[in-house]
């Protein structure tokens, strides 16, 4: 499938602001991969694509998952909607025909991040959060940050501090995947630089 079919597939199967989100994301996600030596190809798809399970109703996403084998977690059954970034990944190959494991990998981890994040994986996950629909308190702070720093891990560190934070605000479940990224950066050699 060339890139203009995933655009018209996707903006068929999904609400139209969740499309202009997309839109959005894959847009400021070519901006990061450019400034951070990225493929921009890449990002453009992962960007475009992170939210294609987000067809679904949140109530539907467990069963969607179940369909495909995806285990559930603790966390996951609190809230059901990070379900979306794993079902993402599987659906990227199924329905837009991307084999391409950096690209699922993205999908897979933009919601809650992971441990040792390719720079591919933190662009996708930044862009998510500061793409020009968004708007929530400290998101400019965020976007700023984009422009000013030349240190991705500088970057999503802020991103997974102010993500954590807001769940906690929230007195949600932090997803264990959140903290082992954000330790993950703070332990890596010059992590203690950040």
């Amino acid at each position: 499938m060339t890139v203009d079919e995933m655009r018209r597939e996707l903006q068929r199967r999904l609400k139209k602001n969740r499309f202009a989100h997309s839109i959005g994301v894959a847009n400021t996600a070519v901006k990061l991969a450019k400034k951070f030596g990225v493929d921009e190809d890449k990002a453009y798809i992962a960007g475009l694509l992170h939210d294609c399970a987000r067809e679904f109703e949140n109530a539907d996403l467990p069963a969607e998952a179940k369909k495909r084998g995806i285990e559930i977690g603790e966390v996951e059954n609190s809230a059901p909607l990070l379900l979306h970034a794993y079902i993402g990944a599987q659906m990227v190959t199924e329905i837009y025909g991307v084999d391409d494991t950096e690209i699922v990998q993205a999908i897979y981890r933009h919601t809650v991040g992971a441990k040792n994040m390719s720079a591919l994986d933190k662009i996708i996950y930044f862009a998510d959060m500061i793409e020009p629909h968004r708007d929530y308190p400290g998101v400019d702070k965020l976007r700023e940050l984009a422009e000013t720093s030349t240190n991705l891990d500088e970057i999503i560190l802020t991103a997974l501090n102010e993500s954590i934070i807001f769940v906690i605000q929230k007195g949600a479940l932090i997803h264990p995947a959140t903290i082992d990224a954000r330790n993950y950066l703070l332990l890596a050699e010059g992590g203690k630089n950040l």
